[in-house]
């Protein structure tokens, strides 16, 4: 029950959604609504006006666009894990989607609330951070590109201002030999990711690795990139030996969790075993 009061605003229009929004000292988005409502019937938040963005029908446009596939920030993850281009392009996001909570859950929750809210043990957030792509948001002061690798900063916080709404995410089709896989070991009761790895291989003409992105949820306060894995991979076979000694270094560096759900060795033993099988699905499938 959400006991304290508030003004809510319904626009149908990103311009006057930005005012709604700008117009308050403490104002909140409401997507989905499958992370905000839970925090205000808590009393965790308590804004003063809530913007509802459901009405503004170009948010829920997946699109094509100069080399990009385009998702608004209120697609569904049902809707993404079940778009044919998404899934023949972008597997790993299509997988992360189609494994975020229950059917319930996929069906109104958004990817734009998923990658504002930063959850620390989302899906999404995942193959975000591996197929490179931006987040577009606007805000009273016009529109702001943030790549993907600059807006997670933690627990719960972004790179995304308080007067900005997320209206869209910008993924680059990969080109040429490619494959992207999403390995997850989910809470048995929330359905959150304890450690969800997403894996995106390029291959060269001769078989090669060319390039390697492995985005990470679940293990540490956010969402990172296995910058040493991808680093030891690159230049290899990219064959089953090359993928476990890379998978070996994909928490070099990161401060892992540690709580009642999984203790920090866990969570590393968990990491680099679902990095494996990221890897091998996304490059069985680089080779076709």
């Amino acid at each position: 029950m959400i006991t304290h009061p508030f003004t809510y605003e319904a626009p149908t229009t990103i311009d006057d959604a930005v005012k709604a929004l700008s117009n308050s000292r403490d104002a909140k988005v409401l997507a989905g609504g499958h992370s905000l409502i839970p925090l205000m019937k808590l009393g965790l938040a308590e804004p003063e006006v809530l913007v509802d963005i459901g009405r503004i029908a170009a948010l829920r446009e997946i699109r094509s666009e100069d080399g990009a596939i385009v998702i608004g920030a209120l697609a569904t993850h049902r809707s993404i894990a079940d778009n044919a281009k998404i899934v023949s392009t972008l597997a790993a996001l299509a997988e992360a989607a189609g494994a975020v909570g229950d059917m319930q859950v996929r069906s109104r929750g958004t990817i734009g609330g998923s990658l504002a809210h930063a959850d620390p043990a989302a899906d999404e957030p995942a193959p975000t951070l591996a197929f490179d792509a931006t987040v577009r948001v606007i805000g009273p002061k016009g529109r702001r590109d943030i790549p993907a690798r600059e807006f997670f900063k933690g627990t719960f916080e972004t790179a995304l201002a308080s007067n900005e709404i997320v209206v869209e995410i910008r993924f680059p089709a990969p080109a040429g030999r490619s494959g992207s896989a999403y390995a997850k070991f989910a809470h048995p009761a929330s359905g959150f990711a304890i450690v969800g790895v997403a894996a995106v291989i390029g291959l060269k003409a001769d078989g090669t690795v060319e390039r390697a992105a492995i985005g990470v949820t679940g293990a540490a306060a956010g969402a990172f990139r296995a910058t040493a894995a991808e680093r030891a991979l690159v230049g290899t076979r990219g064959d089953a030996s090359a993928i476990a000694a890379a998978a070996a270094k994909s928490t070099d560096g990161v401060t892992l969790l540690s709580d009642l759900t999984a203790s920090s060795e866990f969570r590393q033993q968990l990491v680099v075993v679902h990095a494996r099988r990221a890897l091998e699905r996304a490059a069985e499938r680089a080779r076709g």
